[in-house]
């Protein structure tokens, strides 16, 4: 292999370390990303944000009857805290969201709620209005897994959830949730002592300016570069932002007829922090962006290409046509909202296509997510055949689709950024504007 087919695999070794949102290493990660523009002779910037950051002081569950037993546990981050020397609850076990699945509880005032699907916003707000003081969430490991093969990881509690109210809660494994009932455990002392505050956060930004004039019909691409607080974020997504590299290098050098943004985004792991932020601070900007590549894990040795579309039936199909043309073989083409950096952008009504590799040989959000997995060879095949789509829209000479996506669509990024929820919230609570 040449330079440029080794070129991403040596970058993502160098981008290879953790790189969670708002701390000194994800700026060292922002800095060699800037660097690297700067080496192909290009012009970026670190735009700072704000995000909201916290620390746990304290996080302890024991079983206090009828037998006694420390539960290794987390706590979410903003979720609120017990007073000194924590608090004495009745455990209660919730199977579903449903008036089955509450019977005999409609108060939960002094209880401990251990959940067992995954905690989603409507059972958040079905445990609000039932009082319940503490929330314990299963982690999505085995009952047979422990802390030599897992990690428990300590996550914020969603900006949505809290516009509920906060409820203490943590996380355990399934290997303790599984032995607390087997054994049956009545009473939990909980202990959560925590701080937040705001801390900073950065997009690394980068303009290739078009050879024509095409108003409002700029394209963004956008990756993100944070990780979460385990591993190393080798294919989530250190990937996507050296495919980014890659590419920025290629137009840099190959200037398309349209101006194309590209958006390194932070703090993604914690709720599209950076790809939010860049939508807030430059509104006039993004009113003439027509569309968006977006790549969110890439260059896995095992797996396979996957399509994200965010538009309507017109764009699957073109998409479709553009990889049977590269003889590209896609083993998802997947029609909604992707849960990453494009979401915003579908928010402002701009269509998108994601670019990615899945595979079921890694696990992201792990300490399992490191270069082992990748290949530069992978890499560098995704990368160009990102090339061989995005120049089909870039040089067009009519824009192959609207700057629109479909009802159906809208009303799914409406649910997916639960406005519908918050509304009906504001409604119960008179707080309507």
């Amino acid at each position: 292999m040449n330079n440029r087919e080794t070129y991403q695999y040596q970058l993502l070794e160098k981008l290879s370390f953790n790189r969670f949102g708002g701390t000194e290493d994800e700026l060292k990660a922002a800095k060699l990303l800037l660097g690297e523009i700067e080496s192909f002779g290009g012009k970026g910037e670190i735009m700072d944000f704000t995000i909201p950051a916290y620390t746990i002081e304290k996080a302890a569950i024991t079983v206090t009857a009828p037998f006694t037993r420390s539960i290794e546990c987390v706590a979410k981050g903003h979720s609120g805290q017990f007073p000194e020397g924590g608090v004495e609850l009745a455990l209660r076990y919730v199977e579903a969201n449903s008036p089955a699945g509450f019977l005999g509880m409609e108060d939960l005032t002094g209880c401990a709620v251990l959940v067992n699907n995954p905690l989603d916003w409507d059972m958040y707000k079905a445990l609000w209005d039932r009082h319940a003081q503490a929330i314990i969430v299963i982690n999505a490991d085995k009952w047979y897994q422990d802390d030599s093969t897992t990690d428990l990881i300590s996550l914020a509690t969603r900006e949505t959830f809290l516009a509920v109210g906060a409820i203490p809660t943590f996380t355990i494994r399934s290997k303790d949730a599984n032995e607390m009932l087997r054994d049956g455990a009545e009473t939990v002392r909980l202990e959560l002592r925590q701080k937040s505050f705001d801390t900073t956060s950065r997009d690394v930004l980068a303009v290739v300016e078009g050879t024509e004039s095409h108003p409002g019909e700029d394209i963004v691409l956008t990756a993100h570069y944070d990780s979460v607080t385990v591993g190393t974020g080798s294919w989530d997504n250190g990937s996507g932002a050296v495919t980014l590299m890659y590419l920025y290098e290629h137009f840099l050098n190959h200037p398309a007829k349209r101006t194309m943004r590209f958006v390194w985004c932070g703090s993604e792991e914690q709720g599209l922090y950076g790809s939010k932020a860049y939508v807030e601070k430059n509104p006039e900007l993004v009113k003439g962006i027509r569309f968006c590549f977006n790549f969110d894990m890439n260059g896995t040795i095992l797996g396979s290409n996957n399509l994200f579309i965010t538009g309507g039936d017109d764009l699957k199909a073109i998409a479709e046509a553009i990889a049977n043309e590269a003889g590209y073989p896609v083993g998802m083409v997947r029609v909604g909202i992707h849960s990453s950096d494009s979401a915003p952008f579908a928010e402002q009504g701009i269509p998108s296509v994601g670019l990615s590799r899945g595979t079921k040989a890694g696990e992201i959000h792990t300490r399992y997510d490191l270069m082992p997995l990748m290949s530069a060879e992978k890499l560098h095949y995704n990368a160009e055949f990102a090339i061989f789509f995005i120049e089909r829209f870039v040089n067009a000479a009519v824009f192959p689709v609207k700057r629109e996506i479909p009802e159906n669509l809208v009303k799914e990024v409406e649910k997916y950024f639960k406005k519908d929820k918050l509304a009906q919230l504001a409604k119960e609570r008179g707080e309507e504007k």
